[in-house]
């Protein structure tokens, strides 16, 4: 089997991929378990710090390239990981930028698919900024989409396509609406919710943090190690578990500021804690005000998709995952 993973050069991608390499079977459409023989990373540059295999390939190209996208997703290709997107803050500042990236690359995926002849397993990276706006306390897979971004007007859009092309059996596809991952490796990115990997990572790495936000703030999260499980889960899960509607709200934890900074102090000791510096920023405070923390996810749950435990347990993978066990 050949798989694509789109952004396949992002942190997401690349965990992904080394994931895949190891396992190295997936179940296909008809629930055979098929080798895969070529995993095919594909992104605006080349991804780097991969393993060297025989089974990899890195691609360079534009999403917003029909015709690379075509060709990218070619004759043999059985199953996609659709990951490439601009970031929420990338989106809202550049309108044009964000609906040509995560709306009209996503189109070119759907359509590079159904040129193909046969429904081949499509899992999209969709969010919970779906949501927004006047919502219930609790939400879950019915509550109606109401986004107040850019960013997550493009994600709705696309599950709906996404939806319409398994409806029509052009792919056999699967959106995961996933909630902030937390510890993202490397750098702060544009996201805005990149602050809240920021004040776990950097005082874990010797650094000092900034938190725009207030104690009380909460954050409805979930760890790389368990993205990257519901991600191969969902490629797995039989097309008639999934039914009609293909778009699923992932399992996460909703945590305080206050207690993600709490559980870093438990690990990691009161001198790493005291790395952060708080500084309030009006606007990120009105941005993350305005996500939803709380989930019922019921349906992924019953599906076989699990959450972290705790906050610890999502710094303890990053520190066991990222940092080799070690503390700076």
């Amino acid at each position: 089997m050949r798989i694509v993973i789109t952004g396949g050069a992002g942190f997401i991608g690349k965990k992904l991929a080394r994931a895949l390499l190891a396992r190295g079977t997936l179940m296909d459409r008809n629930g055979t378990v098929q080798e895969l023989r070529e995993i095919t990373l594909f992104d605006v540059v080349a991804a780097e710090g991969l393993p060297h295999d025989p089974r990899l390939e890195t691609v360079a190209g534009d999403i917003t390239d029909a015709a690379a996208v075509k060709a990218l997703i070619g004759p043999g290709t059985g199953g996609v990981f659709h990951l490439a997107a601009i970031v929420s803050a990338n989106a809202e500042e550049d309108f044009d930028l964000g609906y040509r990236v995560n709306l009209d690359g996503t189109r070119h995926v759907l359509e590079a698919c159904r040129a193909l002849g046969e429904p081949i397993k499509l899992v999209f990276a969709s969010s919970v900024a779906v949501y927004g706006g006047d919502m219930p306390d609790v939400l879950d897979d019915g509550t109606i989409l109401t986004p107040q971004t850019s960013y997550g007007a493009q994600k709705a859009i696309g599950e709906l396509l996404l939806n319409d092309y398994s409806r029509k059996g052009f792919v056999d596809g699967r959106a995961l609406r996933l909630p902030t991952i937390v510890v993202r490796p490397g750098r702060p990115n544009r996201a805005a919710s990149t602050f809240a990997s920021s004040i776990i990572r950097e005082p874990l790495a010797g650094e000092e943090a900034v938190c725009p936000v207030e104690r009380d703030a909460a954050m409805y999260i979930l760890s790389p190690r368990r993205v990257i499980q519901a991600l191969i889960h969902a490629f797995e899960l039989p097309a008639e578990e999934l039914g009609m509607t293909r778009m699923l709200t992932l399992p996460g934890i909703t945590a305080s500021i206050g207690q993600m900074v709490d559980a870093l102090e438990r690990i990691a000791g009161p001198e790493v804690a005291a790395r952060i510096r708080w500084q309030p920023d009006p606007r990120i405070q009105r941005i993350v005000a305005g996500w939803p923390p709380r989930f019922d996810a019921r349906r992924a749950r019953a599906l076989g998709f699990e959450p972290d435990a705790d906050v610890g347990e999502i710094i303890q993978a990053h520190i066991e995952d990222e940092l080799g066990g070690r503390i700076g």
